[in-house]
C-alpha cells in the first residue's frame, strides 16, 4: 500500500552500505518507520530527506513492517538545528522524547504539530529551556500523565503555598505537603507558569524571558514530573546536563 504523509524525522540510523532508516512523526499516520534507500550516497536524492529533524512530505510504499522511500520533498530543513551544538541537543531531546516515550497511539496530528512548533521555536531562537519544557508538558498530557495544578491534590485547597507532588500528579497544599516527602516547593511565580505550561499550545509561544531562577525551579519541577512518569535514561537529556554542568 502506497503512503503520502507529512512527517518530521524523529530518528536516523544507517542501514547496510548506503541506505538509512528513518523513523517519521507523521500528520496523520502517528509514527512510521521508512528505509530511505541510497540516502548515504553523495548524489542521493533522498539524501537531505532523511536528516534528522527535516520536516518534509513523503511518499512511501509499505506491505507490513518498514515502508520504502519512493519520493519526497522539504518542507523545512531545520539545519540551523544541525548546525548549533545547542540547538541540536535541545531538538535532539524533543525527538528523542517522541520516539521513546511515546506510544503508537499517542503519537496523533497534535503531538506532530507541537513537534513542529517546538523545533522552529528553537531555530526561531526562542528560549531553549523555556520550549523544550513547554514540550515536556506536552508528552506527559500525551502520554495520559498530565498534571493537575488547579488545588491541593489532598484536600482541594486553592490558597496559600503549594508544592509540587508528581507523584499524586499535582499540588500540595502548606497542610498536606507532608504526605509527600519528595514534594518539591513551588514559589509563586513557578506555580503560575506551570499552570501557564499546562494550557499553552506551543503554537502560541511567543518570545519569554524569565529570571534565571524561575527557569531552574522549572527545570527542577519538570524532571521531577518526567522521572516520576516517563522514567527514561535518555542520552540526549544527559548530554544536556552535561552542557549545563559545564556552561557549554
Amino acid at each position: 500500500m502506497q503512503y503520502r504523509v507529512e512527517g518530521i524525522v524523529i530518528r536516523s540510523t544507517d542501514y547496510g552500505e548506503g541506505n538509512k532508516i528513518v523513523t517519521l512523526l507523521t500528520n496523520t499516520n502517528g509514527k512510521a518507520g521508512v528505509v530511505v534507500r541510497g540516502a548515504k550516497k553523495l548524489k542521493s536524492r533522498h539524501g537531505s530527506l532523511s536528516q534528522l529533524f527535516t520536516h518534509g512530505e513523503y511518499l512511501f510504499f509499505r506491505s507490513s513492517g518498514l515502508g520504502t522511500l519512493t519520493h519526497g520533498e522539504i518542507i523545512e530543513s531545520h539545519h540551523v538545528l544541525r548546525e548549533q551544538l545547542d540547538l541540536a541537543a535541545y531538538a535532539s531531546y524533543a525527538a528523542e522524547l517522541v520516539d521513546r516515550a511515546l506510544q503508537e497511539e499517542d503519537a496523533g496530528a497534535f503531538m506532530f504539530e507541537q513537534l513542529k512548533a517546538c523545533l522552529g521555536s528553537l531555530a526561531e531562537g526562542k528560549d531553549p529551556l523555556v520550549t523544550t519544557q513547554l514540550f515536556e508538558m506536552k508528552i506527559l498530557q500525551a502520554a495520559g500523565y498530565g498534571p493537575d495544578f488547579s488545588a491541593c491534590a489532598s484536600c482541594g485547597n486553592a490558597a496559600g503555598p503549594m508544592a509540587l507532588t508528581a507523584r499524586s500528579g499535582g499540588i500540595l497544599c502548606g497542610r498536606c505537603a507532608y504526605k509527600d516527602p519528595q514534594a518539591l516547593p513551588l514559589s509563586e511565580s513557578a506555580l503560575k507558569l506551570l499552570r501557564v505550561y499546562q494550557g499553552m499550545d506551543l503554537r502560541r509561544l511567543g518570545n519569554v524571558q524569565l529570571k534565571d531562577e524561575t527557569k531552574q525551579e522549572l527545570k527542577k519541577a519538570m524532571r521531577l514530573l518526567m522521572d516520576t512518569h516517563i522514567g527514561l535514561p535518555l542520552k540526549s537529556r544527559a548530554f544536556l546536563d552535561q552542557m549545563d554542568k559545564y556552561s557549554i
